[in-house]
């Protein structure tokens, strides 16, 4: 992986995590009515509204924007990088496999896209465990 790739990864992460994250948190009715937007509504299937919750998921979600920006401000740093992508794995692959265990309560498209968005956070969290080639970090001299 590349330090651009890697950096353009963790930025999409942290975008994707503010958009979740402030909609779950400012507006928490909303976003369990209608996340993820574009028509599609994949909450209110899952049980009923609970404010806490949401604005919980708001907030953890808002962290992992902040932890993610702050990675891909220093793209070289192995350490960083690898401890974000611990943490979105942490997060991810529990989220993932509950839903995959739901899908029942989707349809077509609902199930594939349920799948499909919860698998790229955990394939994202795998890539950014790949090391940086040395020919494009710096020389320690």
């Amino acid at each position: 992986m590349t330090l651009s790739v890697r950096r353009w990864l963790l930025l999409f992460l942290a975008a994707i995590s503010v958009y979740v994250g402030a909609w779950a948190l400012f507006a928490p009715a909303s976003w369990w009515a209608s996340f993820p937007g574009f028509g599609l509504h994949w909450l209110p299937v899952l049980g009923v509204y609970n404010e806490h919750l949401a604005r919980d998921v708001g907030a953890l979600y808002l962290a992992l924007a902040a932890l993610s920006a702050g990675a891909a401000a220093r793209p070289r740093d192995d350490y960083l990088v690898r401890l974000t992508a611990a943490v979105w794995l942490v997060f991810s692959i529990p989220h993932l496999i509950y839903h995959v265990l739901h899908l029942d309560h989707y349809t077509g498209l609902d199930r594939a896209g349920n799948v499909v968005s919860l698998g790229f956070f955990v394939l994202a969290g795998v890539m950014l465990l790949f090391s940086v080639p040395r020919s494009q970090t710096p020389s320690a001299g």
